[in-house]
């Protein structure tokens, strides 16, 4: 008599499997992140050791590192972590609410938004309105973007397609509103919109990371508690109905949330690109489909992405300091045109 071994449900084997996996690979660039961290915060003119990095970030070292590390270095390292974790955040909600790995907060005009409102506010508020506004219009311009693209893209509920569809025809609206700004604006200003345009983390101080602080921590775990519904939801709005997921208020839900991330990191930050595109990508290879996975290691991965760049851009071409922007968009822009051209034959 042949005797048998119950085996586990191969299913939920595959999802602890994967679930192990995503733990041990975010781990892994948590723990890679934290180094880079410490290694960026040591490189610049004044080279300071990784040692030496820790104990002024504990204001027990040399007073000159002291003042280095915390009043700029560590600042500006803790911004790039924060805006590169929320464009990433954001990217990855966009591709996973739309079903498509091309969305990002760039292509549907979110960060044109942002851009295009901070642009507006330096060539006609500039001199009369303290600059410490400037973020609070960048993030009206998102909001405002990201309502009407909302309208816009409503007919008996708001499909994914139409939305990226009606997000492209923003983002170039945006784009063509933002040049017409910068060609009206006084030429002493220009340079500043050009920068706010590319995106720098330049200059950052502990008022910025405090001011995009709550907005990272806030939203990133309130989406991650969303992730179920954006999993149901790439089955198709049929079957994310009957299962019984409210399709149009999760997906309203989900795009303040996205926008919110995007906007936050715009409005201290400038249109950083491609970071929301390249992030989610690379954690899609790495950990698969699932969205909790793939939000998890996208939010790591593109704080990553943001402090090697700024690290490139502070170092490569000393003494000029090169925006984040630049760098995130040398990578992103051929990524992007390879990711158009695996997809050319796909329906």
């Amino acid at each position: 008599m042949k005797s048998y071994i119950p085996l586990r449900s191969p299913q939920g084997s595959w999802s602890i499997l994967i679930h192990k996996k995503t733990v041990v690979l975010s781990l892994i660039l948590l723990l890679l992140g934290s180094v880079i961290a410490i290694v960026c915060t040591g490189l610049g003119d004044m080279y300071i050791s990784p040692p030496d990095v820790i104990r002024a970030i504990g204001g027990t070292g040399a007073e000159p590192h002291i003042m280095v590390v915390q009043q700029l270095r560590l600042p500006r390292i803790l911004m790039a972590v924060l805006v590169g974790a929320s464009l990433a955040a954001s990217g990855a909600i966009l591709q996973g609410m739309v079903r498509n790995p091309l969305a990002s907060p760039d292509m549907i005009g979110v960060t044109g938004g942002a851009s295009a409102a901070a642009v507006t506010f330096l060539t006609y508020m500039a001199g009369h309105i303290s600059i410490r506004w400037l973020p609070a219009a960048a993030m009206l311009g998102a909001l405002v973007v990201s309502t009407a693209l909302y309208l816009i893209a409503w007919k008996k509920g708001v499909t994914p397609i139409r939305l990226i569809l009606v997000g492209i025809g923003m983002a170039a609206l945006t784009t063509a509103a933002t040049s017409m700004m910068i060609l009206f604006s006084p030429k002493n200003d220009a340079g500043q919109a050009y920068l706010w345009l590319t995106g720098s983390v330049y200059a950052a101080n502990w008022e910025n990371v405090l001011t995009l602080l709550p907005w990272t921590v806030t939203l990133i775990p309130l989406s991650l508690l969303l992730a179920r519904h954006v999993n149901i939801g790439q089955l198709g709005d049929d079957i994310a109905t009957s299962a019984g997921s409210a399709v149009e208020r999760n997906r309203l839900l989900l795009l303040v949330i996205s926008v919110a991330l995007a906007g936050s990191a715009v409005a201290v930050a400038g249109g950083i690109g491609f970071v929301g595109l390249i992030a989610p990508h690379m954690a899609r290879k790495l950990v698969g489909s699932s969205f909790d996975s793939v939000f998890s290691v996208s939010v790591l991965l593109g704080a990553i992405i943001v402090m090697l760049a700024d690290l490139a851009g502070r170092t490569l071409f000393l003494p000029l300091d090169i925006p984040v922007g630049v760098f995130t968009s040398a990578v992103g822009a051929p990524f992007f045109i390879y990711l158009l051209y695996t997809k050319r034959n796909s329906n």
